[in-house]
């Protein structure tokens, strides 16, 4: 690799927003890379609760009080999820040791109805973030997001949204762990 040049991410990477990143969608986010090519990229931003829960899009799961979290900015009208544990579901897309990406929706649903997977190692998410062909890279040469490659497992679930950014920055150790104390808004320092 020359002097420069950006390492490509990998699916399963976690891509955290540096502090001072002003789009709205991504203030403080920590993606989740299910999908990287040349063709583009796909994520869901883990950290970004809705006000929705589970049981208000999906009538068979009503009796979840499961959180739902915004996925990104693009076709938020789709719900996505994430699990971790054993592969369950036809069609998952293996993320990294034990996280899976997607599958069959209906098998999801009847698995969580019999208890045979457990509602706390499922992440949903409204919508998802998308890049197209190069436009990651772009953003990851200008600075715009940090990759972290870190096992993802239930521990990062239970973490605040803030935490969750602070905590994987500071566990990064180096210049990583000051810029994880950086404010919001610096004026107010």
């Amino acid at each position: 690799m020359k002097e420069g040049e950006i390492k490509s991410p990998e699916a399963g990477d976690l891509l955290i927003s540096e502090p001072f990143l002003q789009d709205e969608n991504f203030v403080r986010s920590v993606v989740l890379l299910c999908e990287h090519s040349t063709e583009g990229s796909f994520g869901l931003v883990i950290n970004k609760p809705s006000i929705l829960k589970l049981g208000e899009l999906v009538e068979e799961l009503a009796f979840l009080e499961k959180e739902v979290f915004v996925g990104g900015p693009v076709e938020q009208n789709t719900l996505h999820f994430v699990y971790m544990g054993d592969h369950q579901l036809e069609g998952s897309v293996s993320l990294g040791k034990h996280l899976w990406w997607g599958g069959d929706f209906d098998s999801l649903v009847e698995k969580l109805k019999t208890g045979q997977l457990n509602p706390d190692s499922i992440r949903f998410f409204l919508g998802y973030s998308g890049w197209g062909e190069g436009q990651l890279l772009e953003e990851l040469q200008g600075k715009t997001w940090i990759i972290c490659r870190s096992e993802i497992d239930l521990l990062t679930f239970e973490y605040t949204p803030e935490e969750l950014w602070r905590n994987l920055l500071k566990n990064m150790g180096g210049e990583f762990q000051v810029i994880a104390n950086y404010p919001l808004d610096p004026r107010l320092n």
